[in-house]
Order: structure tokens, then C-alpha cells, then sequence
């Protein structure tokens, strides 16, 4: 029984989650306590958009072990987002004091983290399972607030990879425009 409960366990972290938001429909606009470099702030994903594409990423919680990798793998491609002209803010359920110290030591004072309100979870249907949490997942918002990707999966391994290649992909499209 015990073998059956630890691979039922297993295969539900690694299946992928779904996300209701498809490419397309308009992201839920939100304001929220944010941190950065361990300093707390006002965050609008209105205001952020007008800079250009934001990768909005949501996160189980902070300093577990996937989340601390994938803080990690976003900081070392923050040259490569910022290349494109794209902002990475990472999204949980934390504290602002949690997030405050995870921006400043797994997010290697990078980019921003922001508290994921149960209202922005569902607006985003991001829900893990029936917890307060989001899964994680990981949305490109172009400039107009339209969805230009999202992906689902509990693994951190291909968010970083396939949001860059979105916003590059998106890049590309603007510059034959």
C-alpha cells in the first residue's frame, strides 16, 4: 500500500496541471504587495505591461526545493528576458516577508516576486488542488494584456526555456509587423 500511495503521489507531481487561461483571452489585470532586492512595493501588471511583455510565473511556495531551483534558473536568464524586453515576475500565496527575503537571496535580487491573492489564484485558475496555493505555472503576457503562452507542469524544468522562447518568438512576430 505503501509503494501504491508513493507512486500515486509521485505521478500527480509530475503530471502537468492544466491552465484554464489560454492564449488569447485577456490576463486579469491586478495590483499586489511585490518585493525586489529584499524591498517591498506596489505591484501593477498594468503598469509593468506598458514597459513591454511580462512573463508572470506562479510558484508553490518559497524556499521549497523546485521553487527555489526555478527562482534560481529565472535570475542566471534575466539578461536573456531583458534582451527580448520582457519583465519575469514570479507569483505565490507567501507572506510579503517571505517573499521579501526569497527576492534577495533565490531571485539573486533579479526580479520581483509578488503575493498571489486568493482572488488573483482564481482569477489566473492556478489553484493547487484544493489548497491555498497556485500550481505552478507560467503565463508570457503580450503588451495589449493578451496571453501569448502558458504552460502547466508541477516540474520546473521547461518554465524558464519555454517562456523565453515565447517572448523571443513574440519579438520576432512584432519586428515583421
Amino acid at each position: 500500500m505503501r509503494r501504491f500511495l508513493s507512486f500515486a503521489f509521485a505521478l500527480a507531481l509530475s503530471s502537468p496541471a492544466s491552465a484554464a487561461l489560454a492564449p488569447g483571452v485577456v490576463a486579469p489585470d491586478f495590483t499586489t504587495q511585490a518585493a525586489k532586492a529584499g524591498k517591498a512595493y506596489q505591484l501593477s501588471l498594468a503598469r509593468e505591461l506598458k514597459r513591454g511583455p511580462v512573463v508572470l510565473y506562479f510558484f508553490p511556495a518559497a524556499f521549497t526545493h523546485g521553487c527555489t531551483i526555478e527562482a534560481n534558473q529565472f535570475a542566471d536568464a534575466i539578461p536573456d528576458f531583458r534582451k527580448a524586453g520582457a519583465t519575469v515576475i514570479g507569483m505565490s500565496a507567501d507572506t510579503i516577508d517571505t517573499l521579501a527575503k526569497f527576492s534577495k537571496t533565490e531571485c539573486r535580487s533579479k526580479f520581483a516576486v509578488a503575493v498571489a491573492s486568493p482572488a488573483t489564484v482564481a482569477a489566473y485558475d492556478v489553484r493547487l488542488n484544493q489548497s491555498a496555493r497556485s500550481n505552478r505555472t507560467s503565463f508570457v503576457i503580450a503588451p495589449d494584456g493578451k496571453l501569448i503562452y502558458a504552460h502547466s507542469a508541477l516540474d520546473y524544468r521547461a518554465h524558464v526555456a519555454n517562456t523565453l522562447a515565447a517572448v523571443r518568438q513574440w519579438k520576432a512576430a512584432q519586428r515583421r509587423k
